[in-house]
């Protein structure tokens, strides 16, 4: 029987962060991974086409460049390269017009304000207020609740002149703060666009939080990819792992975990049980922990009835492709961006949105579209791209909001073959209105449906990529249920480390270090422990 200081489950980067931050302290890891690869949802592969790499899940890393645990892991000595494309993120219009955040602020100050005067002067301010209390909201948001020291330094810029209403900017509905802080639909949307990657509503309080993040970060550490694939920055988190001493076991699913007295000794797979002498960290989602891997007999009642509220987010609707070209985007900016929002408007955002809300398959669906070749040309043969774009869909169909319009095949919801070509029809249909002749580049295509992403991630589950819903009613002390909002469990010793945790879904670590802090630190006064 194998004998370690801890267990992780599940290798993907909040699981991996864990398992580093425990193997910095001096503790033997041990991580389980389903999969034959590590990294869980960052990934990356070459086989929609041979040369030509698609990140497999999530693709740009704001909020890894923006984190400072992840920065503090010096994964750079590991062979992660940060790249980025000529320009962060850009929003396209139906009329070739586009909305672009630049690498530099006075230049989308420029372009936004050549496009709405005053709107140059709104951006540059929201920027200024970022440089004094960005790394506040970020220690903020990333660290166990309550926030502590972030809420401690931003309490002080709060109550400066000011900054009660940057707190009340932040609680607004997203369409709400950009209809009052611009004059112009290229500012708005990229604000609102950004706001989407979540699945709160545009009119929803919290939403303009997520906006604000995404294009402040954007505009300071920028959408940064690693060089090579997703996959690099997995790997450079494994081989720091297991230069310190720790334990990628890949094929070994965690079936059981073993509960006496009330504490957590043991982890099951298939093979073997692994005994712990000091915790368990689960990079699983919450309901595949409570109930799942830990039996309810183990677990309070409450915790039960608590969990059959918890809400998953929307499921998720992706497609790559392999071009022979770059996008032939109508209008398409000198700078390149590496991110690509399609939405005609705030309007049709938020009707796009709210069909997804109701059940319904969007007619004309929001489109988060990556230019990895844009972004990262050692992906690619010269001259070509690797696309994807991703849109959200209903966890459970209703209906299709397109359902009776001419020439558009309808989707029932059960993601079958004909569901998932249906689909992929309607989202290349909204790339081509925007890039007359795409269709024509196109060598390669591979869809990747609710199913297809669960069955590839088992945390993914009906494709929702952020562990459950963003809206507040399951953020801080509700994530994921009740009387939460730290990685606790009601087993001594077993800690949630997934994006089921606060502060949810994102690549960060986040929530892995969350629970790798608080094992140590509830490990702290216990008698020296021997390794076997």
């Amino acid at each position: 029987m194998t004998t370690t200081d801890a267990v992780v489950i599940g290798s993907g980067p909040n699981g991996l962060v864990a398992a580093n931050l425990l193997v910095d302290a001096g503790w033997s890891v041990v991580v389980l991974e389903e999969q034959e690869r590590p990294g869980g949802a960052v990934w990356s592969d070459d086989s929609v086409a041979p040369g030509h790499v698609h990140d497999t899940f999530s693709s740009f890393y704001p909020l890894a460049a923006g984190s400072p645990t992840i920065r503090s892991l010096g994964l750079e000595d590991h062979g992660l390269e940060w790249v980025q494309a000529p320009a962060v993120v850009g929003h396209s219009f139906p009329d070739g017009r586009w909305g672009l955040l630049h690498r530099e602020r006075d230049a989308t100050a420029a372009a936004l304000d050549a496009q709405a005067p005053g709107d140059g002067e709104a951006w540059l301010a929201l920027c200024d207020t970022w440089d004094r209390v960005g790394d506040d909201v970020i220690r903020c948001l990333l660290t166990p609740f309550p926030p502590v020291r972030g809420g401690a330094g931003l309490a002080r810029h709060v109550l400066r002149p000011g900054g009660l209403e940057l707190l009340r900017e932040l609680m607004m509905p997203a369409r709400s703060l950009t209809e009052r802080l611009f004059r112009g639909d290229a500012a708005r949307l990229l604000v609102a666009g950004n706001a989407a990657h979540a699945d709160i509503g545009l009119e929803a309080p919290g939403s303009a939080a997520m906006g604000l993040l995404l294009v402040l970060l954007g505009q300071t550490v920028g959408f940064p990819v690693p060089r090579g694939g997703a996959g690099r920055f997995s790997g450079a988190m494994v081989r720091r792992l297991e230069a310190n001493g720790g334990q990628v076991c890949l094929g070994e699913r965690a079936v059981g975990v073993r509960v006496e007295g009330g504490r957590v000794v043991a982890v099951r797979s298939a093979a073997r049980e692994l005994r712990v002498r000091r915790a368990v960290l689960a990079d699983v989602s919450a309901p595949a922990l409570y109930g799942g891997l830990v039996s309810w007999e183990d677990l309070p009642a409450r915790l039960c009835h608590r969990m059959g509220r918890f809400e998953w987010d929307p499921s998720t609707f992706k497609v790559d492709w392999a071009l022979d070209t770059p996008v032939p985007w109508a209008g398409a900016p000198e700078a390149a961006p590496g991110t690509v929002h399609v939405a005609d408007s705030l309007d049709e955002m938020t009707l796009s949105t709210g069909q997804v809300a109701a059940g319904l398959v969007p007619e004309r669906p929001f489109l988060l579209v990556g230019q990895m070749g844009v972004a990262d040309p050692s992906r690619v043969p010269e001259g070509r791209e690797a696309l994807w774009a991703y849109t959200h869909v209903p966890q459970h169909v209703r209906g299709d909001a397109a359902s009776g319009r001419f020439g558009v095949r309808e989707v029932i919801g059960t993601w079958d073959e004909a569901d998932l070509q249906a689909m992929a029809e309607r989202v290349e249909a909204r790339i081509e209105d925007r890039a007359p002749g795409f269709r024509d580049r196109i060598t390669a295509r591979r869809i990747l449906g609710p199913h297809e992403l669960e069955a590839l991630d088992r945390n993914l589950v009906g494709g929702a990529i952020n562990g459950g819903t963003a809206g507040l009613h399951q953020q801080l002390v509700f994530r994921p249920v009740a009387g939460s909002g730290r990685p606790e469990t009601p087993v001594k010793d077993l800690y949630l480390a997934s994006a089921s945790a606060h502060p949810g879904g994102g690549v960060h670590g986040a929530c892995g270090a969350n629970a790798a802090r608080a094992a140590l630190w509830h490990n702290k006064a216990r008698l020296p422990w021997r390794r076997s």
